[in-house]
């Protein structure tokens, strides 16, 4: 990926011309929205002038924008008939139709799909940048969000690890004062003097030439391996928050009135008439043909095909290619732990795409399980230890996958995956999905899972598929064999869809025998373990055991068929409903707390299915932690988790007449 021309250069008076362009289609957005034409409009009056960075950016830097900045992606290209389309929320749109007007997306142009979730764009940004970096690539990312943003975490974990990468990144936090109807003055960061100066530039962005002063230095620093810049740029918001709102309620007259006066498109059209570089009748008459122009295209977007109810479910996930077999030798006993430290080796051996970054992945370390060992002595190009930041994790996997690498990131254990849950359920889960497919991101993350191993307490034992389970857009798996865990995660290494790949603790140290052939493993296909025709006993993760226990005690009442379940989401109904046809019973057996859970979900879904009801000669049973945390003294921990006896007496409870 070569850097190509710039195309455009900053030219007052084209800049003028695009400035006045963005102003009417919001202006024209307004208008249809007081006729009912349309449902929603946020407008970027007042933030025109940093289209100038736009301008300047050349055709491979990548442009993280926010709702604010439809100036800055006309200059980047996108036209006014597109934004229009995505006004009305047409299927030929960015995104189908399925994000609000100022989500702007444009995957040909390198516009990343903007979130609604204030700041979330910011370590994404920083993962494409860090992907330039590292392929050695002299192109900058430009990642834009309002001062009200500046207050969420992640941009502080985004501008930490910018910084302590050097990153080719400039952020430009759009500082109008104002986060919708609250005054920022005493919130903002920077103006409590929270940040380094060093790494800031404060600029009256009200006036392009001003911006054009600042842009051009600070992309060129970031492109010349100088690090990020963080432009506080001053701005006016001219309008309202968005159409939902009406700034006149808190804003007094004589502010607004004074904001007028300064407006970025009356200045400079001022400007250029007294220099002569602009007639009036000239700027009276190109105003009049933008105006007709954007009238025209409204009118047609107007036109264009909505979305029908059957596009709801496409592009949600990419079908899977034909998995294959994982590259590891049958025929031997192995630790699932080794298993997939090998599959990884190979990965990274034989496909420069794949990345590995977590914390204490590094020698001599090797991850806290020893998941990793020795991958950073022989990948130390591909193999990073993290910060102490799970969100930090999870946006830079995202922003690397959107670029073209394959990240595989490891958190600790699954019970510290709170602060990155805003990027997972938000980012990860729906890009694909409110893009219309132009956008993916082939993330796989893994970590260790549940309890069964005394002392981990509240936030080392945590067994909770069913909370990733409910987000649509990401395939969870849980294996329980070594065999099962690197064919699932050779499978989940290749798709272009997120993967979370829970890897259950109790188990990954055992060693266990494995088949001399190994075969491929796709998503949604449970495994019989043990055949049977009495009773289907359903399980997946550490409470194996239990069902083979269980199953084991009761041969001479029942022979008992148990299934893997091994994919969460996408699971295997039919593998389910053929055992449950042989046997007319069923025991889900799971790690999981009862309430909302996958256990619950299964049976939920079978016993509504009029065609599998008949089935059951008795009703289904579930067997599962309860609703509770597990405690630190292991008479806590085996309380609450299932246990075989519990197994015994839910299979015999269905064998009752």
């Amino acid at each position: 990926m070569n850097s190509q021309a710039q195309t455009m250069t900053y030219n007052r008076l084209e800049l003028l011309k695009l400035m006045y362009l963005s102003r009417e289609g919001d202006r024209r957005e307004g208008v249809l929205l007081r006729q009912s034409k349309g449902w929603f409009q946020v407008a970027g009056m007042g933030h025109e002038t940093l289209a100038v960075f736009a301008m300047l950016m050349d055709d491979d830097d990548y442009l993280f924008p926010y709702y604010r900045d439809r100036a800055m992606v006309l200059a980047r290209g996108v036209s006014n008939a597109e934004l229009a389309s995505a006004y009305f929320a047409k299927i030929g749109s960015s995104s189908g139709g399925r994000q609000m007007p100022g989500h702007y997306s444009d995957r040909a142009r390198n516009i990343w799909s903007v979130p609604t979730p204030t700041g979330a764009n910011a370590l994404p940004a920083c993962g494409v940048a860090w992907s330039m970096q590292l392929d050695g690539h002299p192109n900058v990312v430009v990642a834009t969000l309002g001062d009200a943003a500046s207050r969420q975490g992640e941009f502080y974990e985004a501008i930490a690890f910018a910084i302590e990468r050097q990153l080719p990144i400039v952020f430009i936090v759009e500082d109008n004062n104002y986060g919708i109807s609250t005054n920022t003055e005493k919130f903002n960061p920077f103006k409590l003097e929270v940040f380094n100066e060093n790494h800031l530039v404060h600029v009256d962005a009200r006036h392009p030439d001003r911006v054009f002063n600042v842009a051009g230095p600070a992309l060129d620093k970031a492109r010349s391996g100088g690090g990020p810049t963080v432009i506080i740029a001053e701005l006016d918001r001219l309008c309202s928050h968005t159409s939902s709102d009406d700034h006149r309620v808190y804003r007094p007259q004589n502010e607004i009135d004074a904001m007028v006066e300064r407006d970025p498109i009356l200045v400079l059209s001022r400007e250029l008439i007294e220099s002569g570089e602009l007639t009036e009748e000239d700027w009276e008459k190109t105003k009049v043909e933008i105006n007709s122009i954007v009238d025209q295209e409204y009118i047609a977007a107007e036109s264009e095909t909505d979305p029908t109810a059957a596009d709801l479910l496409t592009h949600l996930l990419a079908e899977p290619s034909a998995p294959e077999a994982p590259p590891l030798q049958g025929g031997k006993k192995w630790r699932m732990v080794d298993a997939l430290n090998h599959v990884f080796k190979y990965g990274l051996d034989t496909e420069t795409s794949f990345m590995f970054f977590g914390e204490d992945i590094e020698a001599p370390k090797g991850g806290v399980f020893g998941l990793t060992a020795d991958l950073s002595h022989q990948h130390p190009d591909r193999v990073f230890n993290s910060p102490l930041a799970e969100a930090t994790i999870s946006g830079v996997g995202i922003g690397m996958a959107c670029y073209g690498k394959r990240p595989v990131f490891e958190i600790q254990f699954i019970d510290f995956i709170g602060p990155a849950m805003n990027q997972i359920t938000q980012n990860l889960a729906t890009l694909r999905w409110r893009t219309y497919g132009d956008w993916t991101c082939p993330v796989v993350m893994y970590a260790p899972y549940g309890a069964y191993l005394p002392g981990g307490s509240l936030w080392h034992s945590q067994a909770n598929e069913s909370v990733f389970a409910h987000f649509p857009g990401i395939r969870v798996v849980v294996p329980s064999t070594p065999e099962d865990a690197t064919a699932l995660m050779w499978t989940a290494m290749h798709t272009d869809d997120p993967t979370l790949f829970l890897i259950p603790k109790h188990l990954f140290r055992q060693q266990m025998d494995v088949a001399e052939k190994i075969p491929a493993v796709g998503f949604g296909e449970a495994r019989i373990r043990r055949e049977g025709d009495d009773v289907t006993l359903v399980t997946w993760g550490n409470c194996i055991e239990q069902a083979f226990a269980a199953a084991d005690a009761l041969a001479d009442e029942a022979a008992v068929e148990i299934i893997d379940l091994r994919s969460i989401q996408p699971w295997d109904k039919q593998t389910i409903l053929n055992s449950v046809e042989k046997t007319g019973r069923l025991v889900i057996v799971q790690e999981d707390g009862r309430s909302c859970s996958v256990g619950q979900m299964i049976i939920s879904e079978i016993m509504g299915d009029p065609d599998s009801f008949c089935l059951f000669v008795s009703a289904p049973q579930l067997v599962a932690k309860p609703d509770v945390h597990i405690g630190y003294n292991p008479i806590y921990e085996y309380a609450a988790l299932p246990d075989t006896e519990q197994v015994i007496q839910a299979i015999r409870t269905t064998m009752e007449d």
